[in-house]
């Protein structure tokens, strides 16, 4: 690699890692907002709360690294060219893959780090997640739980418990579940005690009775003696249940699925799309930065054209991700549509093989960047003509006061 091939690897590089910390801080504050309940309201200590909301952000780290990578390159890009760096390196006789060099290798580095984490580390840490979440569950009955104190784990979910003897048996239980809004259960029970097995936890109630009342009709009374409650029922929705789901299974559980899971005899689909998505969500760094070199690749020297070619190449870049969940999404439906998740990173990189192809001959017409945005002119003076309504509008309310 030439001196300024490691100079922009060093430079985006550098960006890169910036921007991925930045984004993965604010997917991990959005994460632990989600889950500050655990303290709040389920009396968990600190480190289980920073425990299983990191284990959460291996699912999005996938997602975030390309577009860390995109930004990264885009705001490399213009920095260079607004040092006129580019425009000395075009000035010499170099082409535009003297830029797209280092760029392509750090590209190659980032589709790396994001199949590692589809096979190994995203399934791992949300496997992992799973037993926090059991943990979690039967600590919420077994220990966080005061006797005499009415408590809700979620909404529209009560539990309270008499007494707690010493060997851990529960006392006079009442848990009363109206997250559904077409009827209402409220299980009572004279004892209780907690059982887990393999990957879920029961509560097992003896002496009892169950009272279910449906909108409109008068509640049903059932006696017991001995009941069996699966506390899955009772976490929050996404966290878990007792079988893996497609984003919870190594890529060996995907491709060779046992025809005897119940799960992948009811939902084939999930698997069929999580497995292609797989193997296509690596493609997206090449392609964010083929695109980022139509787009911005070239010198430029008028301000106003960068920043319109910024605005483009993050535009036509998000499409063409967006097209890949929609794909995605399409692809647990319809079979016919798997092509559709390779064909979208595939087709972005062929658009910005044409468009560098197209800008590198010299030709007397427009380039077809500039086409584009010669396009999208009658857009732009929408918005102007707008702003300047807004501003004549606001002069007149200062004018009138």
């Amino acid at each position: 690699m030439s001196t300024f091939g490691r100079y922009v690897f060093r430079q985006v590089g550098g960006a890169l890692l910036l921007i991925l910390l930045s984004l993965g801080g604010i997917v991990w504050i959005a994460l632990a907002l989600r889950e500050l309940n655990l303290i709040t309201s389920q009396g968990q200590d600190a480190l289980v709360f920073v425990i299983m909301t990191t284990l959460a952000l291996p699912n999005l780290i996938a997602i975030i690294a390309p577009v860390a990578l995109l930004i990264a390159c885009i705001h490399t890009l213009n920095r260079l060219n607004g040092d006129s760096e580019l425009i000395v390196l075009t000035a010499s006789g170099a082409t535009v893959w003297t830029v797209a060099r280092p760029l392509l290798l750090l590209a190659l580095l980032v589709s790396i780090a994001v199949s590692f984490v589809n096979h190994v580390g995203m399934p791992w840490s949300l496997q992992l997640l799973r037993d926090y979440v059991i943990q979690v569950r039967t600590d919420l009955i077994s220990q966080v739980l005061q006797p005499g104190q009415f408590s809700s784990p979620e909404r529209d979910l009560t539990v309270h418990i008499r007494d707690r003897t010493r060997d851990g048996e529960l006392r006079g239980i009442l848990l009363n579940d109206a997250r559904d809004k077409d009827q209402t259960m409220a299980y009572l029970a004279e004892r209780g005690i907690l059982v887990k097995r393999e990957d879920s936890a029961f509560l097992v109630m003896t002496d009892g009775h169950i009272v279910r009342q449906k909108n409109g009709d008068a509640p049903q009374i059932i006696t017991f003696d001995s009941y069996t409650i699966n506390l899955d029922r009772f976490e929050p929705q996404g966290l878990g249940g007792g079988v893996l789901k497609p984003r919870e299974r190594y890529f060996s559980d995907l491709a060779w699925p046992s025809p005897e899971d119940a799960y992948y005899r009811q939902r084939p689909g999930e698997f069929r799309a999580e497995f292609h998505e797989r193997l296509a969500n690596p493609l997206y760094p090449f392609t964010f930065v083929l695109l980022t070199m139509a787009f911005i690749g070239q010198a430029r020297s008028n301000r106003q054209s960068r920043v319109e070619a910024l605005v483009l190449a993050f535009v036509v870049s998000a499409l063409f991700r967006i097209g890949g969940f929609a794909a995605n999404n399409l692809t647990v439906i319809h079979a016919w549509a798997v092509p559709l998740l390779y064909l979208m990173p595939l087709g972005g990189m062929a658009l910005a093989f044409f468009l560098i192809r197209r800008n590198e001959v010299p030709r007397s017409g427009p380039s077809v960047t500039d086409r584009l945005m010669v396009l999208l002119a009658p857009i732009r003076a929408l918005a102007a003509s707008l702003a300047a309504v807004r501003n004549a509008r606001a002069l007149r309310r200062q004018g009138a006061r």
